[in-house]
């Protein structure tokens, strides 16, 4: 029996792959969307419990998404954005399959399709489609140093992805591992839990949660900031910057600074390197790392008082924010090289170290040597073959939520167009 060929199979059901579906039925372009759990799986399984979103509720709508949070000011939690996820998506009817893990990509070159090998209610079933949209993203295997596994077993490690409160964790202290955007709130969530805490920091800029009178994403959206386009980025290690330390903790978000975090008990560390047995060593750069945090600020202040000040635009003077107030002498910023997690009580490490993209069920010669798709402004070198969900993959601002819709758009209108002109 021939299978009926599909015009688009789509990889994911996270905000990207459900932006992408909402075009490709707008359009009229018949499409299945595979997930390997439900709706927004990482979302609801991967978050820790008091885990806010760090842009606000209305910065974070699909297209044409009517307002979903009674507060468009506030930060949704995980769960809750999940559910606003699986809303949208049957209140437009896009059609997901749920519990479909994707097993394998493959091409039938004699038919010109890609051959979608899904695992069914416990069985394997094949689908066939022109294009493929991997909405799978770049950040769904959990990456942790190798040096991990050198530590005592009797040492409690987890993955931020792992985590969920300080009552999963044996008594005694906590080394967190990162100081992105998730090691800062951990930390944080720790802290309020009454544990003392570790942080073990990396070269990771913040921005305040508010400036002259706007939440800083409002002030970022209207700057243009996250405007510039990948293929205009001139310096290369501009795409691998990690994003800002800031949260969405509280009635209205706070600036998450190191120097906030040790004024809470935290104690600062450079970035940890190697580990032996009982025994972690860090790098001597923790004083290095809270000045380039600070140093992150300032110049996303100066960004914005000079866009005011060239386009006339009426805002008050910045409030006093205690948590934004850069720490000249890095006086937060400990000394310590090595610590013995004996003597110092540490019983659990939470591993903040991100992800690195799975891409194992796509055995087509589309990855870099370093397994990252190599396209073009989503656009994959395999015809019919499109990315989305990545960071930088058309713009900055391609990295958050806010812009999939027009990434969206763009590979929908894209896929539309090349049939029109015939092409796979």
């Amino acid at each position: 029996m021939i299978k009926p060929v599909l015009d688009v199979i789509v990889v994911g059901a996270g905000h990207a792959g459900i932006g992408v579906s909402y075009y490709l039925t707008k359009q009229g372009v018949p499409h299945l969307v595979f997930e390997q759990g439900r709706i927004g799986e990482t979302w609801r399984s991967q978050r820790w419990d008091s885990f806010k979103m760090n842009s606000a509720n209305k910065l974070n709508l699909l297209p044409q998404q009517a307002p979903y949070f009674d507060d468009p000011d506030a930060f949704a939690g995980a769960t809750e954005f999940a559910l606003a996820l699986e809303t949208y998506a049957h209140q437009e009817s896009l059609p997901v399959k749920e519990y479909c893990p994707v097993v394998s990509v493959h091409t039938d070159q004699e038919r010109a399709v890609f051959r979608v090998t899904v695992s069914q209610e416990g069985k394997e079933t094949v689908y066939l489609s022109r294009r493929l949209v991997i909405a799978s993203g770049g950040q769904n295997k959990i990456w942790v140093p190798d040096f991990a596994n050198h530590l005592a077993k009797s040492v409690m490690q987890l993955h931020a992805s792992e985590y969920k409160n300080a009552h999963q964790l044996p008594a005694g202290n906590v080394l967190v591992v990162g100081s992105g955007q998730s090691g800062t709130q951990i930390a944080q969530d720790l802290l309020h839990s009454g544990r003392h805490v570790f942080l073990s920091t990396a070269r990771v800029g913040r921005i305040p949660r508010r400036y002259r009178g706007k939440d800083i994403f409002d002030w970022l959206v209207k700057i243009g900031f996250y405007n510039t386009p990948t293929e205009e980025v001139t310096d290369p290690s501009l795409l691998k910057v990690k994003n800002p330390q800031v949260s969405g903790a509280g009635q209205r978000g706070k600036t998450s600074s190191l120097q906030s975090l040790a004024r809470s008990g935290a104690i600062i560390l450079g970035r940890a390197d190697r580990a032996e047995a009982n025994t972690i060593f860090f790098q001597p750069n923790s004083s290095s790392n809270v000045r380039y945090a600070d140093e992150f600020s300032q110049h996303v202040k100066q960004l914005i008082d000079e866009y005011i000040q060239k386009n006339k635009v009426l805002a008050p003077l910045a409030d006093i924010d205690l948590d934004d107030v850069p720490d000249e002498e890095a006086a937060c910023a400990s000394d310590l090289t090595q610590l013995n997690l004996v003597q110092v009580a540490i019983t659990s490490i939470i591993w903040t170290t991100g992800f690195s993209g799975d891409f194992s069920y796509l055995p087509l010669p589309v990855l870099s040597d370093e397994q990252l798709p190599k396209h073009r402004n989503g656009i994959g070198t395999v015809d019919g073959l499109y990315f989305i969900g990545l960071p930088w993959l058309r713009k900055r601002q391609s990295a958050i939520i806010l812009g999939i819709k027009e990434d969206a758009e763009f590979i929908v209108s894209h896929i539309v167009n090349s049939s029109l002109s015939g092409k796979r």
